[in-house]
């Protein structure tokens, strides 16, 4: 690894401007630990008088049940809150250090979501993980997950936006698996359920106790590695000429900065972006030295933590667990570092097609036509019943078609969908890898559905349509206007787009937490389900496929040209009209995909690449190709989920998740530096 793979301030010159600086950052850091005590103090003065605290403290009266919450519920949950922020200020710190990327933390490294998959299996399949707590499985499954990451990172020389990139993919295949043992085995799960909710929520003194005790032994373990973290600020072989043993160092770091947010996440569950925000904005506040920001972005991040907190449990009443709200709340920072980041520091594209062969072939076309053409009659005449395999015909075939019918028919508009969506933004982006779910398109579709739930006094299939096309389109005119200012790289709006769909996410799991009864069309969205398409909802994608197909032929040229460039583009006729309308049929292509199998299923990724892989390479020929293969995966899917794990289903969206996931994760592993 070299130094070209990261991004770090300049050294500052030592004076009178670094002290001040120095001093402004611990002041703003104890500036917000003071506002959250404030809180605090407010909070429980309306419990106990300010006069009877101490007594309260020293022999709460039997049944004062306000005197009790004080002591064992409202002061271990602030102890709680600051040691929590402090070891991810110091995880996220360290990771940073080691891998020399300011984008990294527990979150964006995948550690928090491989912890849960290997507590939530532990639970399952091997209870005795588990006799002494959910240490053991939680630092097992959060090593691996990071291994993997860090394996992919490898490869490219551990550019910045390639490791993040390759973590959040891992966090998405993680928590597919997760939901996928939680459709299975939700009752037995509720209780990780809550663990992992990011709740600081607390009874007693036990683990604030426990984990103050850990953040002290972490810092502890930290000052020896201080002057040999320091001279990684040089390349590798400048540290090895200061007797700095590269490898031991890091993996003794990284398996710290690990082990803090394990312990965290064993206490409190996932806390999304707090090991993020406190070094970044120990940093702003002008700590430059890794010796500042081992102090300063602990106490930051204990403050930010702590501070926000207090605002939940003033402003919502605690009921919203904090892990929520801070991760709607660092996936916007995520974007804001983002711009930190610049395509010089990644040497090549994170990824790349391979070049295909250039062709317009009608027999690749037949072949896939053919192949969604008998995977339908599979899906739609074979099933699992009790007694094992059966295969409908006649009269039965007859009546599984009104079950099976509707709900393979939306599948397959789906995927073409997203396919052809895929396709236009490839084209008009010049990115192989830009897809409606990588671009965060999805996303917005996801918001622009929110919209309508709770502010629409009635939600009609035609205006869930309206909105989420217009959600989908304002996500994407922002990645557009984003890559015309040339602020971020093509690597830094995939990363963009897929904070954003974090984003979401996290809003999602605050909306669910309300209670209200919308949310259910949420939950069903979310999960990717074509259990419940009726013939109505099949008809109206269906319907928007045959518009988006009819259109193609009439932007055949507008295709052609776009990846050419705007300059080349004006020189050969092309309007400044025509973006816009390339991202309009985008925009209502996803819209229509989302409604059917939620937001991510990945099929606008792989349909135009695997099209483009069998010598498609012209704009129609191409369109058409991807959206067969896109129907065809999507079908797949639905068809697995109903069959794999009979007698319960998987949603289609999910599996398509998990073999898209995987699918990115291979073309991660297969570009080496």
């Amino acid at each position: 690894m070299t130094s070209q793979t990261g991004s770090h301030p300049a050294r500052p010159l030592p004076g009178r401007a670094t002290s001040r600086a120095t001093s402004l950052a611990g002041l703003i850091g104890f500036a917000l630990l003071l506002v959250a005590a404030a809180l605090l103090a407010r909070a429980a003065a309306h419990l106990v008088p300010p006069a009877y605290w101490l007594d309260a403290l020293r022999d709460p009266a039997p049944g004062q049940m306000a005197t009790l919450l004080l002591r064992d519920a409202l002061l271990p949950r602030f102890v709680v809150s600051l040691a929590a922020g402090a070891a991810l200020g110091l995880s996220g710190t360290l990771f940073q250090q080691v891998l020399r990327n300011p984008l990294a933390e527990p979150g964006t490294l995948a550690v928090f979501s491989g912890a849960k998959l290997a507590v939530m299996a532990a639970t399952l399949f091997a209870p005795v993980l588990l006799t002494f707590g959910p240490e053991g499985a939680a630092l097992l499954g959060g090593l691996s997950s990071f291994g993997a990451v860090a394996l992919l990172g490898a490869r490219r020389g551990f550019a910045p936006l390639v490791l993040i990139l390759g973590g959040l993919v891992v966090t998405f295949v993680c928590d597919g698996l997760a939901q996928a043992l939680l459709l299975f085995h939700h009752e037995a799960l509720t209780d990780v359920l809550v663990w992992q909710s990011g709740s600081l929520s607390q009874n007693s003194w036990e683990p604030a106790l426990a984990l103050s005790g850990v953040l002290a032994l972490g810092a502890l373990a930290t000052i020896p590695l201080i002057r040999a973290l320091t001279a990684l600020e040089l390349d590798e072989n400048g540290a090895q000429s200061l007797g700095v043993a590269v490898a031991p160092l890091r993996l003794a770091a990284l398996m710290l900065a690990v082990g803090l947010a394990v312990a965290v996440i064993c206490a409190v569950g996932a806390i999304g972006f707090i090991g993020l925000a406190g070094p970044a904005l120990a940093r702003a506040a002008g700590a430059v030295t890794l010796r500042q920001r081992l102090w300063q972005a602990p106490l930051m991040a204990a403050a930010l933590l702590a501070l926000t907190d207090q605002l939940v449990q003033m402003l919502l009443g605690g009921a919203m667990p904090t892990g929520a709200v801070t991760a709607v709340l660092g996936a916007p920072l995520l974007l804001f570092l983002l711009r930190r980041v610049r395509a010089g520091h990644v040497a090549a594209p994170i990824l790349a097609a391979a070049p295909p062969a250039r062709g317009t072939g009608a027999w690749p076309l037949l072949l896939l036509a053919g192949g969604l053409a008998a995977l339908t009659l599979v899906a739609l005449g074979l099933g699992r019943a009790p007694g094992g395999w059966a295969l409908v015909t006649g009269e039965d075939f007859t009546a599984m078609f009104h079950w099976r019918g509707p709900r393979v028919a939306g599948a397959a508009a789906a995927g073409a969908l997203f396919a052809i969506a895929g396709q236009i933004l490839q084209r008009a982006t010049g990115n192989p890898l830009a897809s409606p779910e990588l671009l965060g398109v999805s996303a917005g579709a996801g918001l622009g559905l929110l919209a309508v739930l709770f502010l629409a006094p009635a939600v009609t299939p035609g205006l869930m349509l309206g909105a989420t096309s217009l959600g989908a389109g304002a996500v994407l005119a922002i990645m557009v206007a984003l890559a015309r200012r040339a602020s971020l790289a093509g690597e830094s709006l995939l990363l963009a787009g897929v904070a954003l769909t974090a984003l979401l996410s996290a809003i999602g799991a605050v909306v669910l937490f309300t209670g209200d009864p919308r949310t259910i069309i949420l939950l069903e969205w979310l999960s990717g389900s074509t259990y419940g398409v009726t013939l109505s909802q099949a008809a109206q994608a269906g319907g928007v496929l045959l518009a988006v197909l009819l259109a193609l032929p009439l932007l055949r040229r507008w295709l052609e040209i776009v990846p050419l460039g705007r300059p080349l583009g004006r020189a050969l006729g092309l309007g400044g009209s025509v973006s816009p309308l390339l991202l309009a049929v985008a925009a209502v292509a996803t819209a229509a995909g989302t409604l059917m199998v939620g937001p991510l299923s990945f099929a606008g990724l792989m349909a135009p690449h695997m099209a483009r892989l069998m010598g498609l390479n012209r704009p129609l020929p191409q369109a058409i190709a991807a959206a067969l293969i896109g129907a065809l995966l999507m079908v797949l899917a639905d068809f697995l989920g109903r069959t794999l794990a009979f007698p319960w289903q998987m949603p289609a969206g999910l599996v398509a998740s998990l073999i898209g996931g995987g699918y990115v994760l291979w073309l991660l592993w297969r570009r080496p530096a």
